[in-house]
């Protein structure tokens, strides 16, 4: 049952014929994983604790950085260097102290998916990589549980409901039904790496908890068999059909050393501190240095004698990475030249890469003070 204080706090939602007492019973009933507290995560959290739902999971192994805050919208300036997921559920506390929130501070891997999908009800996909969607969506059909998908990209997002049963029981499209492949990181690379309106994620976020409620409460058309696709530049929306593949059960892994990947948290491996790479450039021994940041990024700041190769051309200009001499690899922090690093080892046989540790930014910050910091 309700308390009075409930009653008070979602007199609103009791009002509304189509949930009523009811439907805020459900919510509060309900359990659900939000997988990733940023920019689509904050909305989404905010607005699932605002609507009752009983209890919440709140999963994300990052800590908040200044560069989250135009768009992750629960935290402040105090919060930087600190857990996202335990300050996401501290904040929420303050705005709704009756739910139950579960912090993990983790990221979703092959190791832990299923100990946590399990035990809730509806998954939130609110991650910004592919590896980790793709576990949420195959352990989702492993263990029958409907999931609500977000992606965005620069001023342009995605929202659907996949694996989902309805009332005459009909199993809804999976989202290896429109995507069956994972596609490389350098194929689709993600808002770290080319930027994302803040108003986004907020948007889509927003729409992720409306799905979320309307599945919970039995109200309205769950948007499940369509893809939903919006620009926030030039005010359009459309919706795409996707039918369930017969094969949708057979699609997902045997788990793979694919699905053991974590972009996020990957072990960077053959790194070379700034220091070392200031003592071989004094030496001017043979080495390439290769710049896998955007266009706009090299033009802030750049190591001398580098090589600019956007990391989403990567695929693309292979024949211009060397393979008989040294190659040092680095970005803004170094993870996407982790990536490109992955990328080049497994696709084209590379041996010959080292990873530049904290990318430029640690070359600006100990090795040249006078250079450009962003």
């Amino acid at each position: 049952m309700l308390s009075s204080t409930e009653k008070n706090r979602y007199q609103k939602h009791l009002l509304l014929p189509q949930i009523g007492l009811e439907g805020q019973l459900k919510l509060k009933k309900a359990k659900v994983l939000v997988v990733g507290a940023g920019g689509l995560g904050c909305p989404v959290l905010l607005y699932l604790s605002a609507a009752g739902v009983g209890k919440i999971g709140i999963m994300d192994g990052d800590s908040v950085d200044l560069t989250n805050l135009q768009r992750q919208v629960l935290y402040k300036v105090e919060d930087i260097g600190s857990p996202k997921a335990s300050t996401a559920a501290s904040r929420l506390e303050k705005m709704n102290n009756d739910i139950e929130y579960e912090v993990v501070k983790q990221n979703l891997r092959v190791e832990n998916a299923e100990t946590f999908i399990k035990n809730y009800d509806i998954v939130v996909d609110c991650t910004d990589n592919f590896t980790a969607r793709y576990l949420i969506n195959d352990y989702c059909v492993k263990l029958n549980k409907p999931f609500v998908y977000g992606a965005i990209h620069q001023f342009e997002g995605q929202v659907s409901v996949f694996n989902f049963k309805d009332s005459a029981g009909n199993l809804g499209p999976t989202y290896r039904c429109i995507f069956p492949d994972e596609p490389s990181e350098l194929e689709i690379p993600n808002c770290a790496t080319i930027g994302v309106l803040g108003i986004l994620p907020g948007m889509l976020g927003m729409y992720q908890a409306n799905e979320v409620v309307k599945m919970i409460t039995g109200i309205g058309k769950v948007l499940s068999g369509e893809l939903l696709m919006m620009d926030l530049l030039e005010n359009t929306t459309q919706k795409i059909k996707i039918k369930r593949r017969a094969e949708a059960e057979k699609m997902i892994f045997p788990l793979g050393e694919k699905h053991i990947k974590n972009p996020e948290n990957q072990e960077i491996k053959k790194e070379i501190t700034v220091e070392e790479l200031q003592e071989i450039l004094q030496k001017q021994e043979d080495i390439f240095l290769l710049d896998v940041r955007n266009i706009n990024e090299a033009e802030i700041c750049q190591l001398p004698n580098s090589v600019l190769i956007p990391m989403s051309n990567i695929p693309t200009n292979i024949k211009r990475i060397p393979k008989d001499k040294p190659v040092v690899v680095y970005c803004h922090h170094g993870f996407r030249s982790a990536s490109v690093i992955d990328y080049l080892t497994q696709n084209h046989s590379f041996t010959n890469l080292q990873n530049l540790k904290g990318g430029i930014n640690a070359w600006a910050t100990e090795i040249d003070n006078t250079m450009a910091v962003y």
